[in-house]
């Protein structure tokens, strides 16, 4: 997979559900892509299922990915139709 500064696309980040553990450090890391639910989950605050990263979003992105303590991140590029 490319590294996530190379070129202009858009990455995505995929949340895993079945993982997740609403413990907020993702949304801390990321807070103009991700809030918080009632129940602490992250949601997107675009509305989309896999949130798109601008490219100042990717440094910490990665760390959200690597710090995630239930491993339940992933950067993925955009999902081409």
């Amino acid at each position: 997979m490319t590294h996530p500064d190379s070129g202009d696309r858009d990455w995505e980040l995929h949340i895993d559900w079945t993982r997740c553990a609403a413990r907020g450090l993702c949304s801390d890391l990321l807070p103009e892509t991700l809030s918080r639910d009632d129940w602490g989950y992250p949601i997107s605050r675009d509305g989309r299922r896999r949130p798109r990263l601008a490219a100042a979003q990717t440094a910490a992105a990665r760390d959200a990915v690597e710090l995630c303590p239930r491993l339940a991140l992933r950067l993925l590029p955009p999902h081409r139709d």
